[in-house]
């Protein structure tokens, strides 16, 4: 019989890049790698948030730099990427995390403005920061991409149709490019987290989400920032290498539910 061959389920040493890691799912992220033995990339859009972010992983002994980055501008992309890449070495794994939130009517006189505001964070940047890291990803022993979509891309809410609609791109394009670059060896997954305890859920009232998790989640909770992230850590091991092109629901069966 043939031996069965090792695959690591270590990040050790891994180059990791997560947008939007001042708070949240970004910021709990950040954490998991860097506790891992990553070499992190905190960024955000305020560098004072991200240094903040920062701070607390070296705090406990990780490994991490802090850059302001604002992921909704693709000059920016263009430049900070290489220079991350360039700072630790090289990238191994991209966690395009960041995002906005907005409610429109679709009739509302403001709907165009909200769409040019989001869909540049939401769905854009995620092509361009892929795009600016293809060149260090390819050179990376285990290359990993995941991009942070949501369930409202699988299944949507009233008036959220332009975060629907980005979030819906974003499973696209990971499709897409999986295919695209997977002759590379480049993985290429999204996870649509759920209800999750996060800055974007903090001004629903706490009875409206436990109402809302027993009625539609078969595990009747909202979701914490740290178990989605480590359904992301878990699909950046160097082990995760024949898992591409696959979006997970993140959202304590919410999906699963018919009613």
């Amino acid at each position: 019989m043939e031996p069965v061959p090792h695959l690591s389920r270590s990040v050790a040493g891994k180059v990791v890049l997560v947008t939007g890691a001042a708070s949240g799912m970004g910021r709990a992220t950040a954490h998991v790698f860097a506790r891992e033995g990553a070499k992190v990339a905190v960024t955000d859009v305020r560098l004072a948030d991200a240094q903040a972010v920062a701070d607390e992983i070296i705090a406990e002994g990780g490994a991490c730099k802090a850059w302001a980055f604002d992921v909704g501008d693709a000059a920016t992309i263009a430049t900070l990427v290489p220079e991350i890449a360039e700072h630790f070495g090289g990238l191994d794994c991209i966690i395009n995390n960041a995002g906005v939130s907005g409610f429109r009517r679709i009739d509302d006189p403001n709907y165009d403005q909200e769409w040019d505001r989001m869909f540049p964070i939401l769905l854009a940047a995620h092509q361009r920061i892929i795009r600016a890291a293809l060149p260090y990803l390819r050179k990376s022993s285990s290359p990993r991409i995941v991009n942070i979509a949501s369930t409202e891309a699988l299944g949507a809410t009233a008036l959220d149709s332009i975060y629907a609609a980005a979030k819906a791109g974003v499973t696209g394009l990971t499709r897409a490019l999986a295919i695209e670059l997977g002759r590379e060896g480049i993985t290429v997954n999204c996870i649509c987290p759920g209800p999750i305890r996060t800055g974007m859920t903090a001004n629903i009232p706490d009875e409206h989400k436990i109402i809302f998790a027993k009625r539609r989640t078969a595990m009747g909770r909202y979701g914490d920032p740290i178990e989605v992230a480590h359904m992301t850590l878990s699909l950046c091991l160097p082990a995760a290498s024949y898992l591409t092109g696959v979006t997970i629901p993140v959202d304590g069966g919410l999906m699963a539910r018919n009613a």
